[in-house]
């Protein structure tokens, strides 16, 4: 993909925090069903600790570097860890749904090799 467009940019910032409140919304549904099993709570505490170091790597938790020039790199990692789905891509342009759509084929394809 060439240059990003500015107004896609815009619109990812825009986006961005309500993707995350989102993700992060879904992690603590995910969390409460951990806390609520059948087994002791320090299981059940170790369990949550692991988990949570785990999820705050995650690109739909934190971002490592926000600039422009990575921002499909961004938007397929997103979409790799389920944070967002095809259609959260609505409103972007269609050169940068396509190219990241094409990433994500990519990924995958490789995943299942």
């Amino acid at each position: 993909m060439n240059q990003i467009e500015k107004k896609d940019w815009k619109l990812f910032r825009e986006k961005l925090p309500e993707w995350q409140e989102a993700h992060m919304e879904r992690l603590i549904k995910e969390y409460a069903a951990l806390l609520g099993g059948d087994t002791s709570a320090s299981e059940k505490f170790w369990a949550l600790e692991k988990r949570i170091r785990a999820d705050r790597q995650s690109i739909g938790v934190r971002i490592n570097e926000l600039s422009r020039s990575k921002l499909q790199d961004i938007l397929t990692g997103l979409m790799m860890e389920n944070v967002i789905a095809e259609d959260d891509l609505q409103g972007f342009s269609e050169e940068l749904r396509d190219a990241t759509c094409q990433w994500i084929q990519v990924y995958r394809r490789n995943l299942e090799e």
